[in-house]
Parts: C-alpha cells; structure tokens; sequence
C-alpha cells in the first residue's frame, strides 16, 4: 500500500521507508546508477537505483517513460548541489530497494513536457495530455474550487437539490440541444441551458436557499470561453433584496479565493451601474486594471463641419467618443494602422486619432489628417475633458453606439495589455473585481423589429419601473447585477418576479402572447398564483473562474474532457453515427440534403 505521494514527500521524511506509486516521467542512466522521475498527481520525486541490488537495477533498466511503477526504498538527502527548489521534494531522493514495474507503456505521442502542441493532438489523446504538470494542477483547483464553495453555501444554511438534465424546451436566448423520446412518438425533451425556472419553483416550494453544481447545455457556435456543455455554481434564495444576495455571493467569492488560492479580494467589491460601465469602458464587463477610459464627444460633434463625426452625433442612437493613450505619440504608423484593422472586426469604419505634440500651441500642435476638419473649440474641448497631455494620443470611435463601445472597448483592452500597455504601465497586475448593477430589462433587436430580454424574462423591473413594461419598454430596469473579475463576467443574477401579472406584463412586452406564455410557461404561471415568495439568485460559470484562476486560455484546460469549437470529443469521436434500428425506436428517418 502506498504510504506516500510522490510530490508530498520531503525533508520530514528521512530516514523512513516509503511505498510510492506512479508513472516514470524521465528515466536518467549517470554512469551505471539510474535517476527515476517518479510522478504521480501530487508531483515528482527523485528515485535512485545502483547495482548493488541486482534484480531492482535490472528491473529499472527497462523502464522507460510514462511505465507505472511500484517502488519502496528510503529517503535520504540529496548530495550537496543537486538540489531542486522548485519542488516540495526537491532536497531529498529516495533510494530503491524494490522497483516493480506494474505495466509497460508505448512511447506517448508527445512529451509531457512539450510545450508547443497543438490543441487537436492533445484533445486526441486527452488521457495523456491530462498527466501533463500543468493539467493536473488546473483539475486539482478545479477541485478545491468547488469544495470551497459547497463549505461556504453550507455554512450559510444552502442546501443541494438536483434538477432534472430532461426537460421542456423554452426559450432562453440560445438553441436547445433537443432529445427524442422513444415513448412519445414525435416528441422531445430539451437538455437544459440553466435550472432557472426549478431553482424559481424550489423558492416557491419552500426551499429558501438553494445550490447546485451542474451541467448546462447551449447549441451555440463556440469559442474560447464556450462549450456546449459547461458546469454552473446555481444558486437562489428567498426573501433578500439585490444588495443582501451580493454580500452573500461577494462573500463566497473572497472565501474561495482565499482557501483556494491563498489571495486576498479587495472588500468590498465596487458597484458600477450599467449606464456608467457602457459610458466610460464601452464594456458591461470592464477590466479594471487597465487604467484608460472613454471620453464623452457626442454632443461636442454636433456642430462640426466633419460629417464622419457629427453625422452620428445628430443621429438617434449614435455615439463619438475619445480613447486617451497616455504616451500615445510614440505610436508609429504602422502600430495606428494595425488598431485599425483590429477595430475593424467590430464593425468600425476606421480610426481617426490626434497625437498631441505641443498643446500650448493649439491645432498647430497637433497631428493628424482630421485636425482640419474640427473647430477650434472642439479641440479645445477634446484637451479639456480628456486631461490630455504634451505626448499624448486620442483614438476616436463614432458611429451606432454599439459599434463605437465594441471597438473601442476591445481596443481599450488590447493597448493596455499589448507590449505598448506593457512598457508605460497601463495595466496592473491585481485582482479586480467589480459589480455591475441597473441592467436595463430589454434590448431592442432591430432585426425581428421586438424587444427581447437582455438577461432572461424572468427579471424583475426596479420599484417604479412595472408601468415601463406596457407604456415603454426602453426605460424600464431591471433588479440585475453581474459579477467581473479582470474584465470576465464570472457571475449574473437577478432578483426574479414573484407576481404573475407581473411575470405577465414582461410576455407581453417581449411580444409572448398569453396562448404562447401558457403554452411554454404554464406551469411557472400556475405556480406564481398560490403564493410564490419574493426571490432572486445567481449563477456563475465554474469553468470560466478556473480558467481565470489559472491564468489558462481557454476553459478547455480546466475542464477534463472538453469538446472542440465545431462541438466534437476527438477523444472519443462523438457526435457519431447511430444505427437505423435506434433511429427507427425513436421514430426518426434521416433525409440527406444535397449541398448547394
């Protein structure tokens, strides 16, 4: 039996006799003694074989990398020099007395060690890329994540209740992934995008406080920070109001950060409405550690001859706004031409900039190819609310404000963080969390010509904003907050209506008629009307804070079996094929569509 992990033995240990098992993650012959690397979860540590003990020498000249190993010997100090600090085993060694080889393995298709593999080799052959150091360290976050929030829910007196993976099809925002039912001829169950609408009935069945560690599923088009099933921290509550749900889940977050990780979390969290996010970082998700901020020109652009600017200034829902680069003159014109390809993607036309060279001297100090075009007091303008200064540069956005907050909110984040950011300090290196709060209720979607819920129908509108649902929509607000961590939404919630002419209001305004509202959401309208109490909660995406935590790319490193950005397991080649006979039990025949 094992006495020992690997990576957990050290100095407290000399003298003893361990049983370690593990995998051989390098094998060394200096000179007829063999150096083993022998690794398990916990890490490594060094195992020496000499000849003095023949059938252990013998056994330890075969092994090669990735056999796994039974070994017992005694640790000893490693000989001056040979030390290794960065590992917990790094000053001991252990002596073989016995080496058993458990099972040989075939050469791995990479080195673990190999840092430069492509996504698709690794997802292939996950089960050895998942020994990988890195790998075994974001899983076993991963899990003290999820400990440390189920400890901290339980003490605050959350309790676990599963919600079913088989459900009705409702309309959420994304696509449902769908599951035909063999008993129900041409009928289906939907996988669930959230436990919404049960965690809401748990409220009314009494539950007070819930919580839930589950899967949730979305057939949406992919990419770094999506998959098309991914692991949510759900949870909600009855008979708090906005400001007591995010002291619980700010609370919850601090305590995970710290138990997990040993860092601290600033206290409190700084609020931020929606309105002020949008106006001064384009971005409902702000990364605060970046120190630039949008400066206000609408209403500046108004009265200029130059059409590119006071064409949106004049025109409902348009925007100009101004992005300071403090040093921003050193940027070349080949850096200026690079951001404006980048701001491209958002769907900007271009990337009017002034470099700021000697603003005593007025326009004469300036340089760009639009100076021309503006006023002399609104460059005057531009200077004052933007604080610029000798060396500066201002990039301007100006179109559909949508457009203008996208753009410059992502070239924002990428100048703070690109190597120019870097060499004046532009962004920090903190924790910085931030709720957002005062999300408006709707959104307008120009192209079905209806407003649609920027969270989920189920929102409650503030005190004073019900009317808005029937008379405008636009100005109602809702009781919803999110929670961002360096510029990732890690969490969104909202306080829930508990009312059904409420709950009936919001349909309406969504244009969900009452036959279409009974229809998908009968049974939480039936379950409003006998007493539902007042209620809200939150959810956070466990992969996104890992990944976060572990300074990843994307959550596929924190999650263990991962599905590619076309929605495949190259592990196991699924989605697959299935035969006629299982498609005929559920009444499916397949037609092939010629393509186009």
């Amino acid at each position: 039996m094992r006495t020992h992990y690997c990576g957990l033995v050290g100095t407290a240990d000399l003298g003893k006799t361990v049983t370690l098992y593990g995998w051989a993650h390098r094998r060394r012959d200096h000179g007829g003694v063999i150096f083993i690397d022998l690794r398990d979860r916990e890490g490594l540590v060094q195992v020496v074989s000499d000849p003095d003990r023949k059938d252990t020498f013998a056994n330890a000249e075969r092994i090669r990398n990735e056999y796994v190993l039974k070994v017992t010997g005694v640790v000893r100090k490693r000989p001056e020099g040979t030390t290794n600090t960065n590992l917990h085993s790094g000053e001991i060694e252990v002596l073989s007395h016995t080496i058993e080889i458990l099972n040989a393995a075939l050469t791995p298709p990479f080195q673990l060690d190999d840092e430069n593999l492509s996504e698709n080799v690794r997802l292939t052959h996950r089960v050895i890329d998942l020994r990988r150091p890195q790998m075994q360290k974001n899983l076993m976050l991963r899990y003290r994540v999820a400990m440390s929030v189920r400890k901290y829910l339980d003490a605050q007196g959350f309790i676990d209740i599963e919600t079913p993976m088989l459900t009705k099809s409702t309309p959420e925002g994304a696509r449902d992934y769908l599951v035909p039912s063999r008993v129900h001829d041409g009928q289906f169950f939907a996988l669930p995008q959230s436990p919404q609408l049960f965690k809401q009935m748990l409220m009314m069945a009494g539950f007070d406080r819930y919580y839930q560690i589950t899967k949730c599923f979305r057939d949406e088009d992919l990419r770094a920070d999506r998959q098309p099933e991914f692991t949510q921290i759900d949870c909600e509550t009855s008979f708090l109001g906005e400001e007591e749900i995010r002291n619980i889940f700010e609370g919850m977050f601090r305590s995970v950060f710290t138990e997990a990780m040993g860092e601290s979390l600033q206290q409190p969290f700084p609020v931020m409405p929606y309105a002020e996010a949008m106006r001064l970082y384009g971005s409902d998700k702000p990364d605060l550690r970046i120190a630039l901020q949008f400066t206000e020109l609408t209403d500046v652009m108004k009265s200029v001859d130059f059409k590119v600017f006071s064409g949106p200034a004049t025109t409902p829902g348009g925007r100009v706004a101004g992005l300071l680069i403090p040093k921003g003159a050193e940027l070349s014109r080949g850096d200026i031409d690079a951001y404006t390809e980048f701001v491209g993607i958002y769907g900007a036309k271009g990337l009017a900039y002034i470099k700021f060279n000697e603003i005593a001297k007025g326009r004469e100090g300036m340089q760009s190819p639009i100076v021309k075009n503006l006023s002399d007091d609104a460059l005057r303008a531009i200077v004052e609310r933007s604080g610029a200064k000798d060396g500066d540069l201002i990039f301007f956005g100006a179109g559909k404000a949508k457009v203008v907050n996208d753009a410059l909110g992502a070239l924002r984040v990428k100048i703070g963080h690109d190597a120019f950011g870097k060499k004046h300090g532009l962004a920090s290196s903190e924790w910085r969390p931030l709720w957002v709060v005062d999300f408006p209720m709707f959104e307008y979607d120009d192209e079905a010509k209806r407003w649609s819920a920027m969270h989920h129908p189920f929102t409650a509108p503030k005190d004073g904003h019900e009317d808005y649902l029937e008379t405008d929509p636009g100005k109602a607000v809702a009781k919803a907050y999110d929670m961002v961590l360096n510029g990732w939404e890690l969490g969104g919630g909202s306080v829930r209506i508990h009312r059904e002419e409420v709950q009936s209001k919001v349909f309406r305004a969504l244009a969900i008629d009452a036959e279409e509202a009974k229809l998908k959401f009968g049974f939480l309208l039936d379950a409003l009307q006998y007493g539902a109490p007042p209620h809200g909660g939150i959810a956070f995406g466990l992969d996104r804070m890992v990944t976060l935590m572990t300074g990843s790319e994307s959550i596929r490193d924190v999650i263990a079996f991962p599905k590619t950005q076309r929605a495949q397991c190259l592990l196991t080649s699924a989605p697959s094929p299935v035969d006629d006979k299982q498609l005929r039990e559920l009444h499916i025949r397949l037609r092939n569509v010629e393509k186009a």
